[in-house]
């Protein structure tokens, strides 16, 4: 009975230990890609803000400006400042929402998207090769984790947000 319980406790120990290194594994890969964003952003000559909030468009577009905010957790003013500067660096195109003809919808520059493309490049080929040492099932795991785990950061934020 003594060997089920240190069995056990020895598991639950290295349950946890794997748990923290995880945990530790994901703040190292936030803190990477925060840093490979603002090289991204410096490049293209936006700031992180603006370079998140084109992606936001670029994947969930056409957006309204509100809907923007939303996503980027931004308030709206804010968010005015991160679109003119968008628009003005032809980024970003406003155009009257097919919806509502009073609103407005945020489109990317058809062909814009290819210089971020270029300066991400780097890192989307070192991802593949990543990808290339593991089984399609594998993969599915580590893609499920990714998505549930965003999830929760989406999730944590919007309790944030609310208080």
């Amino acid at each position: 009975m003594e060997t089920d319980i240190t069995g056990a406790g020895r598991q639950a120990g290295r349950r946890s230990r794997l748990n923290q290194a995880i945990r530790d594994a994901l703040r190292d890969l936030s803190a990477e890609l925060s840093l490979l964003n603002q090289r991204i952003s410096g490049h293209l000559d936006l700031k992180g803000t603006d370079l998140q909030c084109l992606d936001l468009i670029d994947r969930h577009g056409p957006l309204s400006p509100s809907s923007l905010a939303r996503l980027a957790g931004l308030h709206p003013a804010t968010m005015t400042g991160v679109i003119d500067r968008l628009e003005r660096g032809g980024w970003v195109i406003r155009e009257r929402d097919p919806s509502d003809r009073r609103g407005v919808v945020l489109q990317p520059v058809p062909g814009r998207r290819a210089d971020v493309l270029r300066l991400a490049s780097g890192m989307n080929a070192e991802v593949a090769k990543i990808c290339a040492d593991y089984s399609s099932d594998e993969l599915e795991l580590i893609a499920t984790f990714l998505r549930r785990t965003a999830d929760a950061g989406r999730s944590a934020g919007a309790q944030l947000g609310a208080s």
